[in-house]
């Protein structure tokens, strides 16, 4: 039996948000349309899936079960489709690539310029974002290829992979600082002064950190910020090192720095073309094939 590759997704976007409706909205539909989808599924598999019964809809034990296989089944689906544009010959006229602060850029360079000479008519555009405003920029089609700090978790309409590099994130404060001049940095002194703290445009209230804060969308703001003395701030280490005006202190503090990893995004609904994929490739250290 051929299941609808909709009810499919309907299943696992209301799996995963708890609702009905919720997945409706972030797949376009009308509610009653992910209702009719799912409830079609379960007459082809001759399963309930959900529990109807509460006031938000529950997956039953046979509904977990089948959601690890469904997915599975759209995993293999997106890879085939992935396999599809690699082997294409028609080529996208326009990629957009969205770059996080958060990557160092040790490649990047040499991937440019190879990119370059094997799709030179391409019109190619970078934007910088972080953490929500990646997916956002993905999920709307503003974008095609991100970079992004790992997540705990993504979208089901949101495809990723981890980076080889990674990046070393710290403390720092301008050298007129208060807390410059400590030896060591307790959490108590970092919660009674200012934190100059990354606040993306999607990100919801809840999320911002709650006491003395002041905040922008990008790390190159806050160094900013930083170098003009409004507070303590944590940057890439990268990022200071290469693009930093005036001196700042890396402070010490506890479990600091840390290293971070970073994953390449793009959008299941609509994947990158053969040249986003050759792109995305190189950054995965993928496909080494010469030009």
């Amino acid at each position: 039996m051929n299941y609808s590759p909709e009810a499919l997704v309907a299943f696992v976007e209301a799996a995963a948000l708890g609702s009905f409706s919720a997945a409706a909205r972030k797949l376009h539909k009308s509610q009653s349309t992910i209702s009719t989808a799912i409830a079609n599924l379960e007459v082809d598999l001759g399963l309930m899936l959900f529990d109807r019964n509460s006031r938000h809809p529950v997956l039953t034990p046979q509904g977990l079960r089948v959601l690890n296989q469904v997915k599975e089944i759209l995993n293999a689906s997106q890879r085939l489709d992935e396999l599809a544009i690699r082997l294409s010959t028609h080529i996208e006229p326009r990629l957009s690539f969205v770059l996080s602060d958060t990557y160092q850029p040790t490649r990047h360079e040499e991937i440019m310029q190879n990119f370059e000479r094997r799709y030179p008519d391409i019109e190619f555009e970078c934007l910088i974002a972080e953490d929500e405003d990646v997916i956002n920029l993905l999920q709307t089609g503003r974008a095609h290829i991100g970079l992004i700090e790992v997540q705990s978790s993504y979208p089901q309409d949101i495809g990723f992979s981890r980076l080889l590099e990674q990046t070393e994130m710290s403390l720092f404060v301008a050298k007129q600082h208060p807390l410059a001049s400590l030896k060591q940095v307790t959490k108590e002194q970092l919660a009674s002064s200012r934190q100059l703290c990354l606040n993306t445009y999607q990100r919801t209230q809840e999320r911002i950190p709650q006491g003395l804060i002041w905040s922008a969308p990008s790390y190159l703001m806050l160094l900013e910020m930083a170098e003009q003395g409004f507070g303590w701030t944590m940057l890439p280490r990268w990022l200071v090192r290469q693009f930093s005006q005036r001196p700042l202190i890396e402070l010490n503090a506890r479990g600091w720095p840390k290293t971070i990893s970073v994953d390449a995004v793009w959008s299941k609904n609509s994947p990158p073309g053969p040249a986003g994929r050759w792109f995305l490739d190189q950054l995965l250290d993928l496909d080494k094939q010469p030009l």
